[in-house]
């Protein structure tokens, strides 16, 4: 079974629920439709109804009506939701009267929805920014307990399966922050493992941090936060199998990693990739996937406490379908950790 089988196999077997703020957007309500055909989640579609029940008999949708259908304008539960977002936001300044206007925003209401317990992830994006996307979630639903940045990863699935994991490795950080710290560094690390785990399937994530430089064989600052991201890593997350600072060639290639660095564990193992910068990673994701015609799953936001990824607005409805059952599956994982 190819992985992203394995990843709708998963989704399917333990339904989560998952929020579509973006109720009205054609690619996003014909995903929407497959996925509960399919029966791969119980969807929460937000918008108004008569409009998304209009649009569905257009398109010829036939099971939206299998969906949870909420409209921020006509919501019972608009006060209770305006309340909660006041009380954790108010000692940042929000008045309630503010609170009362951003439970209209589907993005907000949509976040509240999961910190009040009754929704499990979202995923946006098709018509919204990434920072519209995000802010409402770390407003609301924060980060994950010891992190503190959000980073984003994807899934490779390259034609070399002696690579990584029968070809199969995550690359992060590759959308979000541009210049992490160590301590970033390392939570970046910390959750692209668990993304490994948790979405990959990965029995075993091995990490290696990634630099232009091997074991000390280039002296430079940036080699320093590398090494300093792993040792706050190995803190974090004591029993994680990392290492660092590898070489690419020398975290995958393991007769480059027995040369280069002798005696380390992830040397010429390493599953997952953990790039210094946004720049660098950005720039790695997409060579591999253009020049080594790669599929990329992603970006899968980590680092948030409950799921909530965001979606390129060039995405098509394959990819909506796609990444709803991805969400699924970080859900699933949250819930145990």
């Amino acid at each position: 079974m190819e992985l992203m089988e394995q990843i709708i196999a998963r989704a399917k077997q333990n339904k989560q629920r998952i929020v579509l703020p973006e109720g009205t957007e054609e690619r996003t309500l014909k995903a929407a439709d497959r996925v509960l055909t399919d029966g791969v989640a119980d969807l929460i579609i937000i918008g108004n109804k008569s409009e998304i029940e209009g649009l569905a008999a257009q398109w010829g949708l036939k099971n939206i009506s299998k969906a949870t259908i909420i409209d921020p304008e006509n919501n019972p539960k608009k006060d209770y939701y305006a309340n909660l977002l006041f009380e954790l936001r108010k000692n940042k300044g929000m008045t309630i009267e503010e609170a009362q206007q951003k439970v209209l925003d589907p993005l907000y209401l949509g976040c509240l929805i999961i910190k009040n317990g009754d929704a499990d992830g979202q995923l946006a994006g098709a018509r919204n920014t990434t920072g519209n996307v995000l802010r409402p979630a770390l407003q609301i639903i924060k980060t994950a307990p010891g992190i503190s940045v959000v980073s984003g990863a994807f899934i490779m699935i390259t034609n070399t399966p002696q690579y990584g994991e029968n070809g199969i490795m995550v690359f992060a950080d590759c959308a979000v922050t541009p210049v992490p710290d160590a301590d970033q560094l390392a939570q970046i690390a910390v959750a692209s493992a668990g993304t490994a785990t948790a979405v990959a399937g990965f029995a075993e994530p091995r990490v290696a941090m990634l630099s232009f430089s091997t074991k000390g064989s280039a002296k430079h600052e940036v080699v320093d936060k590398v090494t300093t991201a792993l040792a706050k890593a190995k803190e974090l997350a004591p029993t994680l199998k990392i290492d660092g600072e590898l070489q690419a060639d020398a975290a995958i290639v393991p007769s480059v990693g027995a040369s280069k660095a002798p005696g380390s564990e992830i040397a010429g193992k390493a599953n997952v990739l953990v790039f210094p910068n946004l720049e660098v990673g950005n720039i790695a994701y997409k060579l591999v996937q253009r020049i080594g015609n790669a599929q990329a799953i992603g970006p899968i936001l980590q680092g948030i406490a409950r799921p909530v990824n965001d979606l390129s607005r060039g995405c098509s409805v394959d990819d909506v379908y796609k990444m709803i059952a991805v969400t699924s599956n970080q859900a699933m994982a949250a819930k145990k950790a």
